[in-house]
């Protein structure tokens, strides 16, 4: 593989255009990804924010959610904004009825922690592993983590809870980096796929 990996979006819901461009913007390719045999073809994969019930719905639908657990189990980086964060939890505290998760994190997440969509919000946040001061973060609905386990690295808090975790090749922030034009965690991203690949 070149030094340009090939990174999907999943495409069934959510705010998919904007994270292709931030991560061309990191010197990536990028491309969304529908269906098992695309996902069989990408060196990491975002999952976006959108609305994490329908998302999961959606995944088992299309046929998505086994390819996306065993991809992310054996090691494939994946990166979950939002609802992508709540995807990737082994846990949710108050899940939906029927609502399933890929898994791939040891944490626990609430869902719309920090309140509705009309107390939505901006903050900077500073975040492990990406320089040059704070990360600026879009809150929509946002979930936080309530708790980790061992293997699992915070790398952002904000307002005395967990807003960003890493665990081996997965990285989940519970804000939208995406919607603000710096592509600086969307650059750790890309760096995490660059060393696996």
């Amino acid at each position: 593989m070149s030094d340009t990996p090939l990174i999907g979006v999943l495409a069934l819901q959510g705010d998919v255009r904007e994270h292709l461009i931030a991560l061309v913007s990191a010197d990536a390719l990028a491309r969304p990804v529908r269906r098992p045999e695309e996902l069989a073809e990408v060196d990491g994969l975002v999952i976006p924010g959108g609305e994490s019930t329908t998302m999961s719905k959606l995944a088992v639908l299309f046929g998505m959610m086994d390819p996306l657990r065993e991809r992310v189990g054996a090691g494939m980086p994946v990166y979950g904004t939002c609802a992508g964060m709540i995807l990737l939890a082994e846990k949710i505290l108050d899940p939906r009825s029927g609502q399933e998760t890929v898994g791939g994190i040891d944490m626990i997440v609430r869902r719309n922690a920090f309140g509705r969509q009309n107390e939505s919000f901006e903050a900077a946040v500073e975040v492990g592993g990406v320089e040059g001061g704070p990360v600026d973060g879009v809150f929509i609905r946002a979930p936080w983590v309530e708790s980790v386990g061992a293997e699992t690295e915070v790398i952002a808090e904000h307002g005395g809870h967990i807003v960003a975790v890493r665990q081996k090749n997965a990285l989940a922030t519970s804000f939208h980096p995406e919607l603000t034009g710096d592509h600086r965690v969307h650059a750790l991203f890309v760096d995490m796929v660059r060393a696996v690949n």
